[in-house]
């Protein structure tokens, strides 16, 4: 099993190396907390993050950041994988028509630090601004 798993996050890094990602997979719940939890895809790309469902219109998240992590209720594991971790994250860049909003992701533990390099914790993107040069 151990085996597989490597086999599987090496060919996942070789995809991506490739330029053709496949986007994360995962379950997601729009507006966090609100609504039923919907199978899709988060990909990244030049004009930043989004989630594809695979029926529905693209949720783009701009300016994503992962505010926790936490493992699922036992309500919300029958919905989606127990074994599963949720990312609640905020969304949004405050413009003029006020757009953004909560998202709550759900991801395997193997996904869990691809999703987190996407929309990082806020505290991630001000350490790396705050550290001094050598």
């Amino acid at each position: 099993m151990i085996d597989f798993l490597r086999r599987k996050r090496s060919e996942r890094r070789e995809r991506i190396a490739a330029g053709t990602p496949d986007g994360i997979p995962c379950m997601v719940r729009h507006p966090a907390g609100a609504g039923r939890w919907r199978m899709g895809r988060v990909f990244t790309g030049p004009g930043g993050a989004r989630w594809v469902p695979r029926r529905g219109e693209p949720v783009p998240l701009p300016g994503g950041r992962a505010t926790g992590v936490r493992a699922p209720s036992v309500k919300e594991g029958m919905a989606i994988n127990p074994g599963s971790r949720i990312v609640s994250c905020t969304y949004g860049t405050g413009g003029v028509d006020g757009s953004g909003g909560t998202i709550e992701i759900a991801v395997m533990p193997l996904d869990l630090r691809e999703l987190l390099a996407v929309v990082p914790p806020p505290d991630a993107a001000d350490s790396t601004a705050d550290t001094p040069a050598p």
